[in-house]
């Protein structure tokens, strides 16, 4: 039998913000998330929305929940399973993988309804008010 993943939902609200490639990290990065990205196009940063000046160009508005258990690099399909599920009920998702697990993030508007949609495919989703 397959064991079943437990989802934990986070309470911070996340931004997605992008700057320029040679952009230097700046000081308002902070928060439990954080996530810096430079390729040869951008320097993108996923971190609390909280302190982010109005003038960056970024997406607010992001929740997130993470699969909370440490994913072995040998395991295959899971966040192409739990976004395809997500997308059959269109709601659309930024995925960020760490060493350890896997990150969806959701608009804020659509977190209740993502997470009624995993319990409903069997999922443990762990939300602070449970």
């Amino acid at each position: 039998m397959e064991k079943q993943l437990t989802i934990k939902v986070f309470e911070e609200t996340l931004v997605v913000c992008r700057l320029d490639k040679s952009a230097q990290v700046p000081d308002w990065t902070e928060g439990n998330f954080l996530t810096i990205t430079r390729t040869p196009d951008e320097l993108s940063i996923v971190c609390c929305q909280e302190n982010i000046p109005e003038d960056v160009k970024c997406e607010r508005g992001w929740r997130y929940f993470k699969i909370d258990d440490v994913l072995d690099f040998s395991l295959v399909g899971i966040l192409a399973s739990l976004s395809g599920i997500l997308a059959s009920h269109g709601i659309s998702i930024f995925a960020i993988s760490t060493y350890d697990t896997d990150y969806i993030l959701v608009k804020e508007e659509e977190l209740d309804r993502a997470v009624q949609v995993l319990k409903l495919e069997g999922y443990c989703v762990i939300t602070n008010g449970q």
